[in-house]
């Protein structure tokens, strides 16, 4: 698989256009990395790249368990191998990337213009990354049901694995935001496009199962509920796989219609059917000796985390295909837009970030009433102070109330962990409190790993909050001199440039910012156009300060600049988000880090002197 990918890259550097795959997604006018990444630009190319992926991982897997594991690793490789076998049937015989025309055209056709962005380089292999990075877990799972190896072993041989492809599905995530932030010209980061979607889905079972084994490691319970979610993350990666491929969806992140969907639809069926019939038939075996003794224990909350995860994936899901059912059943296709999507997603995070504030103030096997009360205290009063400072500050709107408020609620609890915790050990070992803090996640990278991660998500939900409720748009046609306002800002046009750059043909437009009298500067939105391809690209100019993002586009002009069309927007708090999504990265590698071997040193013991000390007589 490496060397089938080396040549199809080789074939993209020496701009070989006699391959079909070649022409179709390169150009001699694009510079060398971007013709290295238009590998996974199309169809044919992202298919091999994944299966070349997924053959690392399987590689990886039996170097790592090559003497150990004897009864498991057999069917694990089975499994992994067969999801491989699958992805190369595709790319050798449905979608072969190694076509060949019956001419070599002078140049080839070029990347689409909305994936020329630096993102674009990161954002596929990392979504392809954690997506092939899941099967392993889910092949660990299907040989301890086939082996009967039900215990928490299989779970303690794939939790770095999980971790690691649940961290590059992440990254995926964001980068994809961000790309979309930057590149189609809305003034959003997440549209719920299905394609989108596809990606999130995978990525909240596979959150909600990374918390949901720690109460199978810990208390033995949940053992049927874990292999649930992992089928279901390995389901929704083959799904979110399909529905990009397969052309039963229109995206501006979709390849175009080919004949791998019924093979794919084949494929997800025999695997979940088979993975269920396994899972019933070892129902006997699962069962947990162990209950829940407490509502109010840390296990009862990552059950009730779990559940809101689980909610979210069904109703995004059910929003997802409703379209393609509705199609099929009526004959008209029936778009479910952003609103059902926030509807429905806004009230199960706040749920989830309330439940994070909680988890840290509770024990596992339960914690009396009156100690949760003790425990809330603090996190609740400041909540409130918190929120009659925003009152009084302006933030009246109630979602926005809401959401920071739980956002304070659970930042506050969360914090209140790090503190106590480099108190504990700052008077047992006398260091200073940061060194204090340090060693403590270094001596807990899980836990505290974890933490920060929850950390990071607040810090997102707060850039969520502010720009989906405070967001401010308009739209003005601008001669030049004009000036329009927006917020406090006053936005004056300038001039346009036009001037070709490569493939590309640029139209830049100057526009001057100032905020209450006090000049900020020029912003240059711009658009270009590909004539290769015949599509136009908009480049928006963003300002970006800890409060706000000014986000300027062109939306048109006419008399070669003479009037144009700006597009302004403020997104409050925006680049919380981006923050958050840094920290999350960090946040992980910590919790996924290997911690040091602890080693026992033995000390003799001093013999005792016989007779009375000195000090004694």
């Amino acid at each position: 698989m490496i060397i089938a990918t080396g040549v199809l890259l080789y074939a993209f550097y020496t701009n070989d256009f006699q391959v079909e795959f070649v022409a179709e997604n390169s150009s001699r006018l694009m510079p060398t990395y971007l013709r290295l990444t238009a590998l996974w630009g199309g169809q044919a190319g992202s298919l091999l790249f994944w299966a070349t992926l997924l053959s690392l991982f399987v590689a990886a897997v039996v170097f790592q368990h090559r003497h150990r594991h004897r009864e498991l690793m057999p069917w694990v490789v089975a499994v992994l191998m067969l999801t491989e076998a699958f992805f190369i049937f595709l790319v050798a015989f449905i979608v072969n990337p190694f076509q060949l025309l019956d001419f070599v055209p002078a140049d080839g056709n070029g990347l689409n213009p909305l994936l020329r962005h630096p993102a674009m380089t990161l954002h596929p292999p990392n979504l392809y990354l954690g997506f092939t990075g899941f099967t392993v877990p889910f092949a660990f799972a299907i040989a301890a049901l086939i082996t009967r190896q039900l215990g928490s072993e299989w779970i303690r041989l794939t939790r770095r694995w999980t971790l690691v492809a649940w961290l590059f599905l992440g990254m995926g995530i964001g980068l994809g935001g961000r790309w979309a932030y930057d590149v189609l010209g809305w003034g959003g980061y997440w549209g719920w496009d299905p394609v989108e979607n596809a990606s999130l889905l995978p990525w909240l079972t596979g959150t909600a199962f990374l918390h949901s084994v720690m109460v199978q490691e810990r208390k033995g319970m949940l053992k049927v509920w874990n292999m649930v979610l992992i089928m279901m993350t390995y389901g929704l990666v083959l799904f979110g796989t399909f529905i990009t491929r397969s052309g039963v969806i229109s995206s501006v992140h979709a390849f175009a219609q080919s004949a791998i969907g019924p093979y794919f639809l084949g494929f997800i069926g025999l695997t979940l059917l088979g993975s269920i019939a396994l899972l019933f038939d070892r129902l006997g075996d699962l069962r947990s000796k162990a209950e829940m003794d407490s509502l109010v224990s840390r296990e009862a909350f990552f059950l009730l985390q779990n559940l809101l995860f689980v909610g979210a994936t069904f109703a995004i899901l059910w929003g997802t295909v409703f379209p393609m059912i509705s199609e099929i059943v009526v004959g008209n296709k029936i778009t479910v837009g952003p609103p059902y999507f926030n509807k429905v997603a806004g009230p199960i995070l706040g749920g989830l970030v309330l439940v994070m504030g909680v988890i840290p103030l509770i024990s596992w096997g339960g914690a009396s009433l009156r100690r949760l009360r003790v425990n809330l205290i603090w996190p609740v009063g400041v909540t409130v102070v918190g929120m009659a400072g925003l009152f009084v500050l302006g933030i009246r709107d109630p979602l926005a109330q809401i959401g920071f408020g739980l956002c304070i609620f659970g930042g506050v609890a969360t914090l209140t962990e790090f503190v106590q915790g480099t108190r504990v050990r700052h008077r047992s070992t006398g260091e200073n409190y940061l060194v204090a803090l340090i060693g403590l996640i270094g001596r807990n990278r899980r836990r505290y790993g974890g933490y920060l991660v929850h950390m990071a998500v607040i810090l997102m939900t707060i850039g969520i909050v502010g720009s989906n409720v405070y967001k401010v748009e308009k739209t003005e046609v601008l001669a030049r001199g004009e000036s329009m306002t927006v917020g406090s800002y006053t936005l004056t046009y300038d001039g346009l440039d036009q001037y070709p750059a490569a493939d590309k043909e640029i139209t830049a437009v100057r526009v001057s910012v100032t905020e209450n009298g006090r000049r900020l500067g020029t912003l240059i939105p711009t658009r270009e156009f590909h004539p290769t391809s015949q599509q136009p690209m908009t480049i928006p100019a963003v300002r970006t300060t800890a409060a706000e993002d000014l986000y300027l586009i062109v939306a048109g002009w006419e008399d070669n600049g003479a009037t144009v069309t700006i597009r302004a927007t403020i997104n409050p708090l925006i680049v919380w988000i981006w923050i958050g999504s840094v920290l999350f990265i960090v946040s992980t590698l910590i919790a996924v880090w290997p911690e040091r071997e602890r080693r026992q040193v033995l000390v003799p013991r001093p013999v005792p002197a016989l007779g009375p000390r000195p000090s004694e007589l």
